[in-house]
């Protein structure tokens, strides 16, 4: 039995017993095409944290093992395709060029926040080629989605002003100023903008977009997967969940 087999039927054995009282998804506009790829795309910059991108590829990644629609994920570069060196020294190559036209859910980690003077968000705020290639990146079916402190980044871009968020707590004040409406969550969906809390949030982040996009199914069997359960409060503009 292949991995992808084994670990569908594992997780089958108790998807319904006590993970079903996980709340419902959130339903969609229209029901996707199930044979068209989710496509997700994970901004990456130089001095990115590496738990911030990591953990929603792993979450991302692992989701086509539970679902009949294909997931495609990739990390993405808005100066184009390179290699990226994290804030703890991974090296992460193979980067694809930006291209959001091609995604339906765009995601971007944080870092580098406390440290103005070396690589991270803020030398990307201060670089200006992300903030721009992000505020030019929303568009119909569409996603995009920021954790940590690369909600700064979306609120550099101008995508968070009068709008409901999130980011890692010593950054609220900030993205409050910057006219951010920040509400005290750990994931924050406001339809085509989903912001999350520091660091760990990106686990709850993309297990929340897993269970939005592919189905509860999918994400109650990712948790049991990752021995992990999603945490915290989300606040939803559709409504309570």
């Amino acid at each position: 039995m292949n991995r992808r087999a084994l670990l569908r039927a594992t997780t089958a054995l108790g998807a319904t017993g006590a993970l079903a009282a996980t709340a419902a998804s959130p339903a969609s506009a229209a029901v996707p095409d199930p044979t068209r790829p989710l496509r997700v795309h994970i901004a990456m910059f130089d001095g990115v944290e590496e738990l911030d991108f990591a953990a929603p590829y792993e979450v991302f990644s692992a989701a086509g093992f539970f679902t009949p629609r294909p997931v495609e994920v990739s990390y993405v570069s808005a100066a184009g395709a390179r290699s990226v060196t994290a804030a703890y020294g991974t090296v992460v190559r193979g980067v694809r060029p930006w291209a959001p036209d091609e995604a339906e859910l765009l995601v971007v980690p944080g870092g580098g926040y406390a440290r103005r003077d070396s690589p991270g968000v803020w030398a990307e705020i201060d670089r200006g080629t992300l903030p721009s290639a992000l505020a030019a990146a929303p568009r119909p079916g569409l996603t995009v989605a920021a954790l940590c402190t690369g909600v700064m980044l979306l609120s550099a871009a101008g995508l968070t002003k009068g709008r409901p968020c999130t980011t890692h707590h010593k950054a609220k004040p900030d993205l409050q100023a910057q006219g951010g409406l920040v509400k005290n969550a750990r994931v924050v969906d406001d339809g085509e903008l989903v912001t999350a809390g520091g660091v760990t949030s990106g686990l709850d982040l993309a297990l929340w977009l897993v269970r939005r996009e592919l189905g509860p199914d999918a994400a109650t069997n990712l948790e049991q997967m990752l021995e992990y359960e999603a945490r915290g409060t989300v606040w939803s503009s559709r409504g309570a969940r």
